[in-house]
């Protein structure tokens, strides 16, 4: 079979996986699973009173695997679902949660946002556009199958 992947895109390939092994080897050194550590970082992204599929439209991940790593969570005592609107339940934080939160998540949003900093204005703003630009095309692409 002739694979019709150029070069370029096996390189950007490469990378994304290497993003993702890195935030994988995060996930381990800090005692958690990659969904728990999904799920603890879109909390404090989003804020206490999130929702399941808030955290599902962020992480990409099922809304089975969402569920199963959040009742682990929350028989661990790190959450508590509270009734919201209609069906919704809302995540929140307990205070064991905060602190796991504070020691193992706040620790990776500042070493992303160091090493984002570290990166020139017009560097950034680069790579957020050609990313942007890419995901958008690669979509137009994709809605010919989906």
């Amino acid at each position: 079979m002739d694979f019709p992947q150029g070069k370029g895109i096996r390189e950007f390939n490469r990378l994304y996986k290497e993003l993702d092994d890195l935030y994988h080897d995060l996930s381990l050194k800090m005692g958690l699973s990659d969904s728990a550590f999904i799920i603890l970082y879109a909390i404090c992204e989003m804020g206490d009173g999130c929702l399941q599929r808030d955290i599902c439209l962020m992480s990409y991940l099922s809304k089975q695997t969402i569920n199963s790593s959040i009742q682990k969570l929350e028989q661990g005592g790190y959450l508590v679902l509270k009734p919201g609107k209609g069906r919704d339940r809302e995540i929140f934080l307990t205070d064991a949660g905060r602190r796991l939160a504070e020691e193992k998540i706040l620790p990776v949003a500042i070493m992303e946002n160091l090493a984002f900093e570290e990166l020139s204005p017009e560097e950034s703003r680069e790579l957020l556009r050609l990313t942007g630009k890419y995901v958008e095309r690669f979509r137009a692409k994709a809605k010919q199958i989906l």
